[in-house]
């Protein structure tokens, strides 16, 4: 079996996997880190969106063969070390306004808003409407209202 190096959420790790593995079940069935949750396996329900080198992806697209050493995989369990902090700014606005209801697509509509956010603010503006449109992670619960309120409340602190 072929090895793959790669940086997840701050340490090295090597596994010993095929190259046509996804990383999703590399990071869940192979690591142990289940923050990126199995919804759809075909890049389109977003529940597993992570950060790879700081930008959103859907780990369930990616084959493990394609990353690098350099390469730095952030899951919502890495997501407060990133702010050197118990909670990231986004995660504590989900609290603040009640997002979750069933919770299973909060890590990937979380991770999704971080990486949202960056990416404005490097374009040196603010969050727009359109922006919250194009978050595209299914919540089944309804709870959209809710998740834009959090992202624009996240926005302010992050």
């Amino acid at each position: 079996m072929p090895q793959h190096t790669f940086r997840l959420n701050g340490e090295q790790v090597t596994v010993d996997v095929a190259d046509d593995v996804r990383l999703l079940w590399v990071l869940r069935d192979v690591l142990g880190v289940t923050g990126p949750k199995y919804g759809c396996g075909i890049n389109v329900c977003k529940a597993c969106t992570s950060h790879l080198n700081g930008r959103a992806v859907n780990p369930c697209a990616i084959p493990v063969g394609a990353l690098r050493p350099a390469d730095e995989v952030t899951t919502i369990e890495g997501l407060p070390a990133t702010v050197g902090a118990e909670l990231h700014p986004m995660q504590q606005a989900w609290l603040n306004r009640d997002v979750a209801q069933c919770g299973y697509c909060q890590p990937g509509q979380i991770m999704a808003a971080v990486a949202l956010v960056r990416r404005v603010r490097e374009e040196g503006r603010s969050v727009t409407d359109a922006d919250l449109d194009g978050i595209r992670n299914i919540c089944r619960c309804g709870t959209y209202p809710r998740i834009r309120e959090a992202v624009r409340a996240g926005a302010e602190t992050m």
